[in-house]
């Protein structure tokens, strides 16, 4: 499959490659990222663009799209994910209330500071912020994070949630100052459409989300389309020298992404996760080990 694909694309748009250095790619096929690794690799591609989305639930988009250039309405390039539902500290709490668990929970002072030291402890942490993302990788919205500088994390994040195949390589989200010396590149990552051959000294850095081939499928943030994620990254780099964490999807395997307060809540108590982080609120289990005197019923 890679290789044709390279092929067509040399054949039918070679010479425009060549002229512009710039390609948009759709479709599922274009959720494959060894082939998007092979293109960028293109010595004329200087720009290459996966609408993240791409897929069945991606055709909303080229609808919109297609309809907004026969109006004559020019079309912005897609920047980020976020066009989900958002929801509030309040939302947050009233959800507790009505949770047949009766979660535990107090509200953080400093969200960043506070989780980071969390996941610099060796612990996973359930991150639910701001809107959820569109498509299906999660960027930093509905995430499950981890230390990728501690050994083991991924092997706990599997044996308390996700349960894949240790193979299965865990992903890396970065500051967009981490990016150009961890992979090498500065191209564009916002969307974890790209994999990347790590440098050499990253992949004793941040052992977690490098590949058995020492790549990643990256996500390279700038902070203005989420900042609090970035200002998480920012704390761990202060705490550990690397601006990264491992980032896998808010999710059971076999389930749908969580979008809600209470898809959230019902996932953290049908698994063994610890800390569960939504909006500015810690939320713990009542009575296990996580849960301190200072824990009092959210809501």
């Amino acid at each position: 499959f890679e290789d044709l694909s390279l092929q067509m694309i040399e054949h039918y748009l070679g010479d425009i490659l060549r002229e512009t250095g710039r390609l948009a790619f759709s479709g599922g096929g274009a959720l494959n990222v060894k082939l998007n690794q092979k293109i960028i690799a293109r010595a004329d591609v200087k720009e290459l663009f996966v609408q993240p989305a791409s897929g069945d639930a991606g055709t909303a988009v080229g609808a919109a799209g297609y309809v907004s250039v026969q109006r004559g309405v020019p079309i912005e390039k897609m920047a980020h994910v976020f066009l989900g539902p958002a929801y509030s500290n309040e939302d947050v709490l009233a959800a507790c209330a009505r949770h047949p668990e009766k979660p535990q929970g107090q509200r953080l002072r400093d969200v960043a500071q506070e989780v980071a030291a969390l996941l610099v402890a060796g612990n996973p942490v359930a991150w639910f912020q701001g809107r959820m993302e569109f498509g299906p990788r999660a960027l930093g919205g509905r995430s499950i994070l981890g230390c990728p500088s501690v050994a083991g994390v991924a092997d706990r994040i599997n044996a308390q949630i996700k349960f894949r195949e240790r193979w299965r390589p865990f992903c890396p989200s970065m500051l967009d100052t981490v990016g150009p010396q961890m992979l090498g590149s500065d191209h564009p990552a916002p969307f974890m459409t790209f994999t990347f051959k790590v440098v050499e000294g990253w992949q004793e850095r941040v052992p977690e989300v490098v590949h058995e081939d020492g790549s990643s499928r990256a996500q390279v943030l700038q902070r203005e389309f989420n900042p609090r994620y970035y200002d998480l990254m920012l704390e761990l780099e202060k705490l550990t020298g690397n601006g990264v964490v491992l980032n896998t999807s808010l999710n059971r395997r076999g389930e749908a992404m969580i979008c809600s307060p209470t898809d959230a809540l019902n996932m953290f108590f049908g698994s063994d996760l610890e800390y569960l982080v939504m909006e500015d609120m810690l939320v713990v289990k009542a009575g296990s080990s996580a849960s301190t005197s200072e824990d009092s019923p959210a809501g």
